[in-house]
């Protein structure tokens, strides 16, 4: 079993799961955050971490697709290992539907730098 990222993550981007992750497989997007199913330990500390409940198991129903976009971006994507500061915006976008198709970006996040 592995962890992933839904598209609940998109432009809340809130990185309360990157603080206690103890591998560090997050990785950054311009406005989400992937983890990288080959690196995720199945510890689970950072599922109820996240306050927009997008962190599922990789044995819930439809979580194949999002492992998929997971898997593509982290290798893309810089590593972070700290939380970074979340969007300003982010509460007005976690009851949004739909954000993957109307709102994703493939572009890389600042990472830790």
């Amino acid at each position: 079993m592995t962890y992933t990222i839904t598209e609940a993550c998109i432009k809340c981007k809130y990185m309360d799961c990157v603080e206690v992750c103890p591998v560090d497989c997050f990785y950054e997007g311009e406005n989400m955050l992937a983890i990288n199913p080959d690196e995720c330990i199945d510890c689970g500390v950072c599922e109820p971490e996240c306050p927009a409940e997008a962190i599922i198991p990789d044995t819930k129903d439809g979580s194949e697709r999002w492992v998929e976009v997971n898997r593509q971006y982290a290798v893309i994507w810089p590593n972070i290992s700290r939380k970074g500061v979340a969007p300003a915006d982010s509460d007005k976008w976690l009851e949004v539907k739909d954000k993957f198709n109307l709102h994703f970006s493939e572009k890389p996040g600042p990472g830790n730098s």
